[in-house]
């Protein structure tokens, strides 16, 4: 029987590594996959980041993504309590 290989497509491919994106920040922070997406969902990062700088980002290794993006949802955060927005 010859295997038929499915290529994903591109959006299917970075929805991939937003996810693994997610996991390993949750993994650094000890929290769960759900209070990683609503703390990056109220600073925008998901969207204004990661999708948006996908081709940038995933060239990284995983350590230094992490490492980014951990810094990069901190400064967001502080920025965003610092301008009094909820």
């Amino acid at each position: 029987m010859e295997e038929t290989y499915i290529e994903p497509s591109r959006d299917e491919v970075v929805m991939a590594f937003v996810a693994s994106c997610i996991e390993s920040v949750g993994d650094r922070l000890d929290l769960t996959y759900s209070e990683v997406i609503e703390r990056m969902d109220a600073v925008g990062l998901i969207d204004k980041y990661i999708y948006d700088c996908y081709e940038a980002l995933h060239t990284e290794s995983r350590e230094n993504l992490t490492d980014n993006l951990v810094e990069t949802l901190m400064t967001w955060e502080k920025q965003k309590n610092d301008n009094g927005q909820d």
